[in-house]
């Protein structure tokens, strides 16, 4: 993952790296007699570098290349030899000798404009400044092409830089549009993309950012520009939290009582999610239930849980209600044609009446019912985990995929939560929660949202710290699902432990504007890319790898 040494400039000016990058005739004239690594002239034929794209330097020479072997400039000043400067890094570059790619006047991107990959060219070419086309690739063009049955699986993807063309291939859009991510931050970061071959494909399927809307309303164009940086780091999935005791943040036709006067429209919803399909990312809603409901139960009072002594349950509905149950499955039906990714997050989290001390007696009637539902040996547990799977009964219908946070799936007790119900590990410390090893021995795949490094919470309540990118960088890894410690190997691979998202949550609204959020998070979810794309500890210093963050971003983001 380091990044290539230096090489001495003469002064220039450039022009944005947006409009193209052509280097002056005294830049051509200086790196001709300086010598410039990889810098081969046009029709030097590539020579292979096996090259580490960890290595300290990230320099590398091909055998028979030397400064002395320059003597024929290329038209542009050679991109420095190494692997592309990029986050994530790239997990595997073969060298070769010769100029690299830069964008420059006329350049274009290839691809046939009626096919499957007309919108990640029109993208890629949007992003560079640079014209779209079909036809034949040519010298200064990139070309895109699907490759059914490449390695790497559906996201990943092969980068070829030869005679001043760049070749991005992969089985799937997906990838492809991944290795557009990469020509994007090369030329960023490094002004173009070097000579040889990148391959590359991420270590777990996945990546990305929780948002809580629900306490705190984000605008529409916001959540977009987390999806565009999302998309530049590789992430994949964007969670969104939009109910809770403190908001309800989509308009709904089937119960509008419930929905908060600051609310995102179907239309702003359907904009945001056409947006995450165009970047390769899943939007994935939450309703969380059956505790966290207040926003319905305000609108509602008469299904709010109470205790023996009539002191209501904060935010939490009698699951021996049928009305509760209507509602909540009416929702659901009602937004999941609004959300046409696969998953579905159901919380479960959080459930008031297991906060007692003793639940069945400061529940009698949940206590009574548990009884008559599921046996003389069910309690008040056995209610909770039966929702669930009811609300996963719904979801399975409308073609969803049900996701759960960890204290949702209790131990023991006669019902147990659904085994292809996702678990998002979130903490040890609440009521219910367990050790993460023993949903992993359960055969329960996991998603890691560990609140030790994980959570970005405001106004930092509850002893939470807002997390830092170097933490994640230095100390994090998917395996380490609760406080500091990995889980064991053989429980840790991708199959078991799909991935990970920082996770934003509005504890106290105010505490920071939605730019505040935006600035706070960039660093932490930098680290969090880097982590789940490459499975190998990160050898680049913290230092250099939080200023490459500043290079590789967008400008203005």
């Amino acid at each position: 993952m380091g990044l290539p040494g230096r090489i001495t400039r003469a002064p220039i000016t450039r022009t944005p790296i947006a409009r193209g990058i052509v280097a002056s005739l005294s830049l051509v004239a200086t790196m001709s007699l300086m010598g410039c690594p990889g810098g081969g002239g046009a029709g030097d034929a590539p020579t292979p570098t096996r090259l580490d794209s960890r290595s300290p330097s990230g320099a590398a020479t091909s055998p028979g290349t030397s400064a002395a072997a320059t003597s024929s400039a290329p038209a542009f000043a050679a991109v420095p030899a190494g692997p592309p400067r990029t986050i994530p890094s790239v997990r595997s570059f073969t060298a070769a000798s010769g100029p690299g790619w830069r964008p420059t006047t006329g350049a274009r991107v290839v691809t046939d404009p009626g096919g499957p990959l007309a919108d990640e060219g029109r993208r890629l070419a949007q992003d560079l400044n640079l014209a779209s086309s079909g036809g034949p690739a040519r010298p200064g063009d990139i070309e895109l092409a699907l490759r059914p049955g490449q390695s790497g699986g559906s996201e990943g993807y092969e980068l070829t830089t030869r005679d001043r063309k760049v070749l991005i291939t992969g089985a799937a859009q997906a990838g492809v549009f991944y290795g557009t991510r990469t020509v994007v931050q090369a030329v960023r970061s490094g002004g173009g993309v070097p000579e040889g071959v990148v391959r590359d494909s991420p270590d777990r399927p996945q990546r990305g950012l929780n948002i809580d809307t629900a306490r705190k309303h984000f605008p529409a164009e916001w959540i977009e520009a987390r999806l565009r940086e999302m998309a530049d780091l590789k992430l994949n999935m964007l969670g969104l939290h939009f109910s809770d005791d403190q908001g309800f943040r989509i308009a709904s036709d089937s119960h509008p009582e419930v929905v908060s006067a600051q609310h995102l429209t179907k239309a702003e919803v359907r904009r945001i999610v056409a947006l995450a399909g165009e970047l390769h990312i899943t939007v994935v809603p939450e309703l969380d239930s059956p505790g966290h409901l207040g926003a319905v139960t305000d609108a509602h009072p008469a299904l709010e849980l109470r205790n023996r002594a009539g002191t209501p349950a904060e935010g939490a509905v009698d699951v021996t209600d049928p009305q509760a149950a209507r509602i909540v499955d009416d929702l659901l039906r009602e937004y999941a044609p609004l959300f046409p990714g696969p998953y579905w997050h159901l919380g479960a989290d959080e459930y008031r009446a297991l906060f007692a001390k003793d639940p069945q007696a400061s529940y009698p009637r949940l206590a009574e019912q548990a009884r008559a539902k599921y046996g003389p040996q069910a309690r008040v547990q056995d209610l909770a985990a039966g929702w669930l799977n009811d609300r996963a009964a719904v979801l399975r219908t409308l073609g969803k995929k049900a996701k759960a946070w960890n204290d949702g799936f209790f131990r023991g007790g006669v019902v147990t939560a659904d085994k292809d119900i996702e678990v998002e590990y979130w903490t040890g410390k609440e009521l219910g929660a367990r050790e993460p090893v023993e949903y992993l021995n359960e055969g329960r795949p996991v998603v890691n949202l560990n609140d030790e490094y994980l959570y970005y919470v405001l106004g930092e309540p509850n002893e939470f710290r807002y997390p830092t990118g170097e933490r994640i960088y230095e100390q994090w890894s998917p395996a380490v699902l609760r406080g500091r410690a990995a889980v064991p190997a053989n429980l840790a691979g991708p199959s078991r432990i799909l991935g990970g998202r920082l996770a934003v949550w509005c504890d106290r609204a105010g505490a920071q504007t939605p730019q505040q959020v935006a600035n706070g998070i960039r660093l932490p979810l930098a680290a969090l890319a880097q982590r789940l794309w490459d499975p190998r500890p990160p050898t680049l210093p913290w230092r250099d790898f939080s200023a490459l963050a500043g290079r590789v971003r967008a400008p203005g983001a």
